[in-house]
């Protein structure tokens, strides 16, 4: 009598590997079957057998692991169709994800293990923690498509739950926050006030105007692009000059040291700010503000876009169009505390 098949503890293994279930029904053990000669007896852990396998036949050690996938992620059509912006968001979220998953075995990781990551190993971050399983859903799909998996274990487990910040930072202590840095005396904290000023004004993410230059400013209008958009689709924000950005800007053009083609939002060396630089200043001077008691508490400079939005909307009644739809815009950026509407 023929011993019947089990594909369950088949699966995962590399070409012309078998597992074989022992009577006990709990213990498999897994032999290599070379082109020519008798199969090769493994053991019966699974990802010792798999690195054995590895080992003769000369593949790299780290192949089917998690680690893998991701160098094979960053290598391929799609991580280069990313922005800059995402490809370094994810290299960071890696630098966690790896120390956890990175030796794994794509075929062996479960919902459980996803879940417990979320729960467990990285519960005083939750949100992050949704974003490094995003990542990590990323590559399992790469699995799939590599024929390593059969699912994608991280579409079966929750995410933690996350909830919009529910408040804008109110006019006036954004007022008070950049005649405070303006005063100091400062040249970086005078920066940071007009870019804080300039995203209150305009909507705008930073990642869209940290490089702004003086050629992207007209007569009436500054035409910037707008980030954060699917492939193959590329939308323009024209923003109306009003007299408030026109006074900032020409008073960012007269201490600039090219005011024909140079950074509107300069640093020190005359050039614009690095994300990394710009978060430590930023950082820096809320702390500093804080201290003194200019603010009773921080807020990021993201906070700003949704203060752009909760005021578009007091003054002129509706949301802006910042955002690919309306119900993102409202349900991240509208932090209104008072809705008016007309009785009948």
């Amino acid at each position: 009598m023929t011993r019947p098949r089990d594909r369950s503890s088949s699966k995962g293994l590399l070409p012309r590997m078998e597992a074989r279930p022992w009577a006990d029904g709990v213990t498999v053990s897994y032999r290599y079957h070379p082109v020519s000669g008798k199969p090769i007896p493994l053991g019966t852990d699974r990802l010792q057998a798999i690195q054995r396998v590895l080992d003769m036949t000369g593949r790299a050690k780290d192949t089917g692991t998690v680690g893998a996938l991701w160098r094979a992620y960053t290598e391929s059509p799609q991580w280069a169709d990313l922005a800059d912006t995402t490809r370094k968001a994810y290299a960071q979220q890696w630098a966690i994800l790896g120390r956890v998953f990175g030796e794994a075995a794509s075929s062996t990781i479960r919902p459980a293990d996803v879940a417990r990551y979320l729960r467990v190993e990285r519960a005083g971050a939750p949100v992050s923690a949704n974003r490094e399983v995003a990542l990590l859903s990323n590559l399992m799909n790469l699995a799939l498509e590599r024929g390593e998996l059969e699912a994608n274990p991280c579409r079966q487990v929750r995410r933690n739950p996350e909830r919009p910040r529910p408040e804008a930072p109110e006019a006036a202590e954004v007022r008070a926050l950049v005649e405070w840095a303006n005063g100091s005396g400062r040249r970086a904290y005078a920066t940071l006030a007009a870019m804080a000023s300039y995203a209150a004004m305009t909507g705008q993410r930073r990642c869209e105007f940290i490089d702004l230059a003086f050629t992207q400013v007209g007569e009436g209008e500054i035409r910037a692009r707008r980030r954060k958009q699917r492939a193959g689709k590329e939308v323009w924000d024209l923003i109306e000059i009003t007299p408030e950005l026109r006074a900032l800007l020409d008073r960012q053009r007269a201490s600039a040291a090219d005011e024909r083609c140079g950074a509107v939002f300069p640093c020190r060396s005359g050039g614009p700010y690095t994300e990394p630089g710009f978060k430590a200043m930023w950082a820096r001077m809320m702390a500093a503000a804080v201290a003194e008691g200019i603010v009773s508490r921080r807020f990021s400079f993201h906070d700003l876009r949704a203060f752009y939005a909760t005021q578009h909307k007091l003054l002129r009644g509706a949301l802006p169009d910042m955002h690919q739809t309306q119900a993102t815009t409202a349900r991240v950026y509208d932090r209104s505390k008072i809705s008016r509407r007309k009785a009948l």
